[in-house]
């Protein structure tokens, strides 16, 4: 008669361990679907707007990249409307390129979808 580790409830926990996080991974999955979809329907009833803007800021988010996976990056830019109100939007890196800060021009957006920017010289 020795001591057992397998009847001292220790393994007993592990399922229940596995469910939670099984079930935190799937409602976080299901949160991130459901904010996608959400803002993309915000986008689509928001009506397409072409405003004179100017180019504040630009920035990048760089992500990934560790061993053998590559890099993204994810390029925004920052512009400010006649009303002096500000909004970042996220553009293609080829549009972020030919961009740069103190631009003035034509902003056209739908909701927090950027859908291009005409350069008044």
């Amino acid at each position: 008669m020795g001591y057992n580790n397998f009847d001292n409830g220790l393994f007993d926990f592990a399922p229940i361990f596995i469910t939670i996080v099984f079930i935190v991974v799937i409602g976080g999955i299901l949160f991130t679907i459901v904010k996608g979809v959400g803002q993309w329907s915000t986008n689509n009833a928001s009506p397409r707007l072409t405003v004179p803007a100017q180019v504040i800021t630009k920035r990048t988010n760089t992500w990934g990249g560790s061993n053998d996976t590559s890099a993204t990056t994810d390029y925004y830019i920052t512009f400010q409307v006649e009303s002096g109100d500000r909004m970042e939007l996220k553009i293609a890196g080829s549009e972020y390129g030919m961009l740069a800060e103190g631009d003035f021009g034509l902003l056209t957006f739908q909701g927090t979808r950027y859908g291009g920017f005409e350069r008044k010289v």
